[in-house]
Formats: structure tokens, C-alpha cells, sequence
């Protein structure tokens, strides 16, 4: 089988090295790709976002099946296109993919068929925004509608930090389109939880659960980030709140896609707060997460690709989804300055972070020229470990993480610490 991964991150590292175990594969392909990706599969300069190309390249190369995996093409139907040309794809159609590309649209959804979520109200004047900003109790969340690379969420203590959330969003356009609605919603607290779910819209299976450190720094401060590691599963994750959430969150999230005509097939992504009145819906997510699934899917012992596949055939009742007992622990190693501005072009020095058992290192934002791995974005690595217990996964991973050098670099230290 030709297999085609779309993206160039982490997420797709591990996505491509999961579908290369596959006996059935005899070649891999990923646009754009990075560094770390060119060493199993072939990478070719075409942007996820180039859905014209994309199409021409699968067409010419015979493409069998593809992994689109960034929320971006999900969003501009990128599966839709594939499709109707006849190539098969994991990931959800454009209809659905709306569930993470408009958080109005998700919120409403959670709305109309009850599903636990945060207090909110929709804004599209500056002036509204702005009174009823400061008429609420703080720390209120203040987000962009449509997608913004992990960035358009903005927590704010004050007033004052409100304002600017929404004037960044609404007057200064720093999200293009994405910020012209918003939502103001009320701040859940409890501890946080990612659960990644396969469906194919008539099934749907929760992977291990993970908890994600979107802070830049050490001791959960600093600007939200994409994520500076990830352990999982999470160790606030019971068994009994798994089953309360799929009874209240996911069996419900995917009949109330299909009930709207959206049936979802893909990986659907739940981020929830544990409160304590109960688990609630921070967001939906389109597709994995990243660096969740650094995390995660190191620690599935099923085919990936089978599953992937019954995914888009919905037969995903008919295939086995297991997962290792034991932890992952995955720590980012980043530029300097991220998430703000950064530097590229550092070659990077893995020293022996691999040698050590359990231990993989992903490639986010890397590129390969002349045999050596130069840096090329602000999240450069997930240096991921898998051990058999939360604890060991913490010391393999940051064994690992001073194995690897490039200048610059920076990591939070306390990622796993509870």
C-alpha cells in the first residue's frame, strides 16, 4: 500500500512511524514532513493547506489511503476532496471537522443536546464584548472563534487582561477571520483531561487519557503554548468518571454530530475540566492531538493503520483497540522564545536520547540537510518515554531530554510532577 500522511509536526512523526509497522505498507509519503519524518517516508513541499496540490500528487502517485491530520485541511475538506477522486482517508469530513473550526458552532451543538460545557455568550460588536467583559466575575476565558494554532484562548484574571483578548481578537485581528466572533465564557476549575476517541460515527472508542502542559513555564506559568508535554494516561482519569463521561459527553457528542447530519469519522478529541459538579467540555478537537498523541499512541498495541482504516469504513466495532499498561511521559524541547518570536537554523545533537529503552524522540519542527537536523520551528522535539509506571516514564524522559542539545533550547522541568 502507498500511504500518504498530511502535516509536518509531531503528531505526524508519530503517526508515520506507527504506519510504517504495518506489514502491508510498502511506501510512505508526507507533505510537507520534517526532519525526523524524511527518515521513513518520502517528504515533498507541499503545504497541508495546498488542497489542490495534495490532490494532484495522491492522484499521480497512486495513492491508497491517507492520514490528513492537521485541523487546518480538515477544516478547508481536504477529505471531501480525496474522496470524490477515490482515495480513501482517516479523518473527518469538512461538515464535521466545523466541531473544532467554529467554537460557536461546538458550543451550540453542546447546547441544544445538553452536553456539561462552561456557562458562555457570543459576541460579534467590540462595544458588547467589552461591557459584558466587565460586568463578569474573574478569571473569565475569552476565545476566537475559528482556528488559531492553540492560540486564540485567553484566560483573563482581570478586566484589564479581558480587554485585551478582545480588542487582539476583534479590532487588531491578530486571528484573521477566526477572531471576528467570540465567545466569553465562564472559567471551570478542576484538573484537565484530553481524551482522544476513534469513531466512525456509529462507534466510538476512547484511547488512554493524557494531561497536557499548555504553559510555557514551569509551575503551569507563562503564555498557553501548543503544549510542553504530556503524560498519560491521567492519573486523575478514573475508571469511574470514564464511564460517566461516555455516558454524558462522548456517546452523546457523536449522535448529536450524526443527528445534525455530521456524521464524524475520525479521531475526535475531548478536552474536559473535572469540576465539582461534574466533568464538563472545554473544547472539541478534529483530529489528534499534538503533543497528546506523542504520548498516547507509543502506549497502543493495536495496528494503527487497521484501525484507521475501519475507522473510515465503519467497521471500527469489528477491529481491536488495546493499550500497554504502564505510562508515557513526553517532554517538548522548544526554541527560545516560543511561543512568542524564535530563532531557527540551530543543528541539533540527539546525543544517545534513544539508546535509552522506552525512549523515542519526535520531530516537530525540524528539517534535514546533509545528513544533520537543524531546527525550524518553536516546538523542535517530544522526547517521549514509556515505562511501566508514571514515575520511571518521568526519569527516562528527562534522561533523554540531556541527552539532546541545540542552542537555545528550552523545556519546563516539572511536566509529570502532580
Amino acid at each position: 500500500m502507498n500511504i500518504l500522511i498530511i502535516g509536518g509536526g509531531g503528531r505526524e512523526h508519530v503517526i508515520a512511524k506507527r504506519v510504517a509497522q504495518n506489514p502491508n505498507v510498502s511506501k510512505i509519503y508526507a507533505l510537507p514532513g520534517n526532519g525526523g519524518i524524511s527518515q521513513i517516508a518520502e517528504c515533498v513541499k507541499i503545504s497541508a493547506e495546498d488542497i489542490d496540490n495534495i490532490t494532484s500528487f495522491a492522484k499521480t502517485h497512486d495513492i491508497d489511503f491517507a492520514v490528513v491530520a492537521p485541523d487546518d485541511p480538515l477544516a478547508l475538506g481536504a477529505v471531501d476532496r480525496l474522496e470524490a477522486e477515490g482515495i480513501k482517508c482517516f479523518g473527518p469530513s469538512k461538515n464535521a471537522a466545523v466541531i473544532e473550526g467554529s467554537k460557536v458552532f461546538a458550543k451550540e451543538l453542546m447546547a441544544k443536546y445538553n452536553i456539561p460545557t462552561a456557562k458562555y455568550e457570543v459576541f460579534t460588536d467590540i462595544d458588547k464584548a467589552l461591557s459584558y467583559a466587565a460586568l463578569s466575575d474573574c478569571p473569565i476565558v475569552i476565545k476566537a472563534d475559528g482556528l488559531a494554532k492553540g492560540k486564540g484562548v485567553t484566560v483573563a484574571e482581570n478586566f484589564q487582561q479581558a480587554r485585551e483578548a478582545i480588542m487582539s481578537c476583534m479590532k487588531d485581528k491578530a486571528f484573521g477571520h477566526s477572531g471576528e466572533r467570540i465567545l466569553i465564557e465562564e472559567c471551570l476549575t478542576g484538573k484537565e483531561v484530553t481524551v482522544l476517541a476513534f469513531t466512525d460515527g456509529d462507534t466510538i472508542i476512547p484511547m488512554v487519557s493524557s494531561m497536557d502542559h499548555k504553559r510555557a513555564y514551569d509551575g503551569n506559568k507563562g503564555p498557553n503554548t501548543g503544549g510542553m508535554g504530556v503524560i498519560a494516561p491521567n492519573p486523575y482519569y478514573t475508571p469511574e468518571i470514564a464511564e460517566q463521561c461516555m455516558r454524558t459527553i462522548f456517546l452523546p457528542t457523536m449522535k448529536a454530530m450524526n443527528n445534525e447530519g455530521r456524521k464524524f469519522k475520525g479521531c475526535l478529541y475531548f478536552g474536559l475540566m473535572l469540576t465539582d459538579k461534574g466533568s464538563k467540555v472545554i473544547e472539541y478537537n478534529c483530529r489528534f492531538g499534538d503533543p497528546e498523541a506523542e504520548a498516547v499512541l507509543p502506549l497502543m498495541e493495536s495496528d494503527l493503520l487497521d484501525v484507521m482504516m475501519a475507522v473510515r469504513d465503519e467497521r471500527l466495532s469489528d477491529v481491536p483497540v488495546r493499550f500497554k499498561e504502564g505510562a508515557s511521559c513526553c517532554v517538548v524541547c522548544a526554541s527560545s522564545g516560543y511561543p512568542a518570536s524564535y530563532l531557527t537554523g540551530y543543528e541539533i545533537d540527539f546525543g544517545n536520547a534513544e539508546g535509552i529503552e522506552g525512549v523515542e524522540v519526535f520531530h516537530a519542527g525540524t528539517k534535514k540537510e546533509d545528513g544533520k537536523y537543524y531546527t525550524s520551528g518553536g516546538r523542535v522535539l517530544a522526547v517521549n518515554a514509556v515505562s511501566g509506571d508514571l514515575e520511571s516514564a518521568r526519569e527516562k524522559a528527562y534522561k533523554a531530554v540531556d541527552q539532546v542539545n541545540f542552542e537555545g533550547m528550552r523545556y519546563r522541568t516539572d511536566i509529570g510532577t502532580l
